[in-house]
């Protein structure tokens, strides 16, 4: 009897340590494939005191698909979860489990930060490339059309593809992937807004939203007017009525514009002149943030058609024109 007993138990000991070995070898053999990511690069931050479970929060926010639970378990069992350093990091889609952590324990971060505000034009972020001498210039030369090409980009036109964000990057890369990002970005954000839109809107495609959305973004200085001044523009394109923003004619004027627009300026055609020519620009004007892109497919629904700037950043909004000529008068022309 004895004797069977301890068959039985060597019996249950080898089942378990080779079940144990399977498991293990099973688990080995993900941490040592590449972690799912929603981009190919993917950058993300680990704020000073972050346990091991919050750092792979962290990370599935930022879009790296990684499984909490086992990621915390590996890096108790490896002796790396009093390692993990704070810090700004750049996950790649080759990158494994196991690849992160040790990154993160070695503290090998990414330094190199580089923001493009909302409202910016293509010029002024590619002027910011070219002056960050942490990136490696491939760009520099290249006309925008050509950028586009080796983008991989199908639009005819730069302005307004390149989602605004601070960008992470390690230093000598090159403008062409920071910018391919940016691109990613922007038509992400876009793709995800256009289909959560409200609907009957007068705008047929996403990239009409995107014209309008920049638009708004540089129409407004105070962000509770964006949805308000989304809707004046709806209102006028429903009515048929010209958009009339001065930041199209400055657009359109280029270096011709020296920071005043005088009235022969708005009575100058080109294609970006919304005085002389109806609906939307052929194309956007900047760059416009999520916000602006949440105002323009949400836009606040009222009866205003008219709205002048106050002067400290918010706007004064009128149904009708003598309304709007007296508002005029008050905060531009300063009669009491």
């Amino acid at each position: 009897m004895k004797k069977i007993l301890r068959l039985f138990l060597w019996l249950l000991i080898v089942g378990l340590a080779l079940a144990g070995t399977g498991v293990g070898v099973a688990a080995w053999w993900g941490w040592q494939r590449p972690v799912p990511m929603r981009a190919d690069v993917v950058d993300y931050l680990i704020e000073q005191g972050s346990t091991p479970r919050q750092i792979a929060q962290t990370m599935q926010t930022a879009g790296i698909d990684i499984d909490p639970l086992a990621f915390v378990w590996l890096a108790r069992l490896s002796g790396r979860d009093k390692l993990l350093k704070a810090g700004a990091y750049e996950a790649r889609a080759s990158d494994t489990p196991w690849l992160l952590i040790e990154r993160m324990a070695n503290g090998d971060m990414t330094q190199v930060r580089l923001t493009f505000p909302e409202g910016w034009t293509f010029a002024q972020i590619r002027a910011a490339l070219d002056a960050d001498d942490q990136v490696r210039h491939d760009t520099r030369g290249l006309a925008d059309a050509e950028i586009l090409r080796r983008l991989g980009l199908d639009q005819d036109y730069p302005e307004g593809l390149f989602y605004p964000d601070t960008y992470v990057f390690a230093p000598g890369s090159s403008d062409l992937d920071i910018l391919r990002r940016a691109a990613q970005a922007g038509d992400q954000v876009l793709q995800a807004a256009w289909q959560a839109r409200d609907r009957n809107l007068p705008l047929d495609t996403p990239y009409q939203a995107l014209i309008l959305a920049s638009i708004v973004e540089k129409e407004t200085g105070h962000s509770a007017d964006r949805a308000r001044v989304a809707g004046v523009f709806i209102n006028r394109l429903r009515a048929g009525m010209p958009l009339q923003t001065d930041p199209t004619v400055i657009y359109g004027m280029g270096n011709q514009y020296q920071g005043r627009l005088r009235k022969k300026d708005l009575e100058r055609d080109t294609p970006w002149n919304t005085y002389t020519r109806p609906g939307l620009p052929p194309t956007p004007i900047a760059s416009p943030g999520k916000a602006a892109l949440t105002a323009t497919l949400h836009p606040e629904q009222h009866d205003y058609l008219y709205f002048v700037s106050r002067g400290d950043g918010t706007s004064e909004f009128s149904k009708n024109l003598a309304a709007h000529n007296r508002a005029v008068g008050k905060y531009i022309l300063k009669r009491n």
